[in-house]
């Protein structure tokens, strides 16, 4: 049975917390983060206007590698950030594995990261946790609670939730129709990576939805 956790992550290495440190808003919202490139993650920000923060005062951070504005919505002005992961315990942990999914934006403060997620079960958790502390990140829980049966069809496909994404942008954008409506180099563009990154993650989601649907053991 699945189960959702609701906990803190309390590091001044993990991404974006610079924001909040130096530039001082008291906290931001992460709406979307994913990583397919090689220790960059792009992430999807949202910092109150009040705070005044600019795309000029975002570049000052050394971690962040490339800034795309976004526009604003209710009172937030929204960011797409490229930031550098390398040489950071970050770097080391696979936030996208089979068994954990994000299920809620992430809140940033200057002390660390307030998220919730979905494991597919407590031994998930577990390894989640200690993979953490064991890059120097503590994870203070807030609660964790058993889902219902029918929310345990969340995590059967074992897709992470990079394979996901691309899987369902592919599928939404007639990528597997007959005649194709878009390239691989188009939706490669649209998640900003590269055509061969793109490729091997569809290929790797695509064997993932056919062995579990087929109950065929991988090798």
């Amino acid at each position: 049975m699945t189960v959702t956790a609701e906990f803190f992550l309390r590091s001044s290495s993990l991404p974006l917390v610079s924001i909040t440190t130096e530039l001082q808003p008291d906290e931001i919202t992460c709406t979307h983060a994913l990583c397919l490139q090689p220790n960059i993650q792009t992430f999807v920000v949202e910092i109150d206007t009040a705070n005044e923060v600019s795309a000029e005062d975002l570049e000052t951070l050394e971690e962040v590698k490339e800034i795309t504005p976004l526009g604003e919505t209710d009172g937030e002005a929204v960011y797409e950030l490229h930031v550098e992961l390398a040489d950071t315990p970050f770097a080391s942990l696979d936030d996208g594995r089979s068994g954990v999914a994000k299920m809620k934006s992430t809140i940033i403060t200057p002390d660390g990261w307030r998220e919730t997620k979905v494991f597919k079960d407590h031994e998930t958790f577990t390894e989640f946790r200690t993979t953490l502390e064991e890059n120097g990140i503590s994870l203070d829980l807030i609660s964790i609670t058993p889902n219902s049966s029918e929310s345990d069809d969340f995590l059967q496909d074992g897709l992470t939730e990079r394979q996901r994404e691309a899987l369902s942008l592919a599928v939404s954008r007639g990528y597997y129709e007959s005649t194709r409506q878009v390239t691989a180099e188009e939706l490669a563009e649209e998640l900003g990576i590269s055509q061969p990154s793109l490729s091997a993650l569809l290929r790797r989601g695509e064997r993932q939805l056919l062995t579990s649907s087929l109950d065929v053991p991988t090798t």
